[in-house]
């Protein structure tokens, strides 16, 4: 059975604070919610496959292969500002 002070250490744990009536309160429900992970344990998933997300995902992205790209200062030549062979933007966040 969970108690005022299970749940006070919880609470501790997760640097939450919880006055007395907030104890009391909150005591049936972490009860409840062991109590249905107890249910969930007895369950056999002995034949269910492990996997890391439960849609059949894979990754989409391209190869990523190094390929000859613009000089610099041919990416430079349009830029309406650079500095010392690099783009200079105006800050964002002052």
């Amino acid at each position: 059975m969970i108690t005022r002070d299970d749940v006070a250490y919880v609470a501790r744990l997760s640097r939450v604070q919880l006055d007395d009536a907030d104890l009391d309160r909150f005591a049936p429900h972490l009860q409840s919610i062991l109590s249905y992970v107890e249910k969930l344990n007895e369950l056999d998933v002995s034949a269910v496959e492990p996997t890391a997300h439960v849609l059949p995902l894979r990754n989409v992205a391209g190869v990523d292969d190094a390929a000859p790209s613009l000089a610099n200062e041919d990416a430079l030549r349009s830029a309406p500002r650079t500095s010392d062979g690099f783009f200079h933007v105006p800050p964002v966040i002052e």
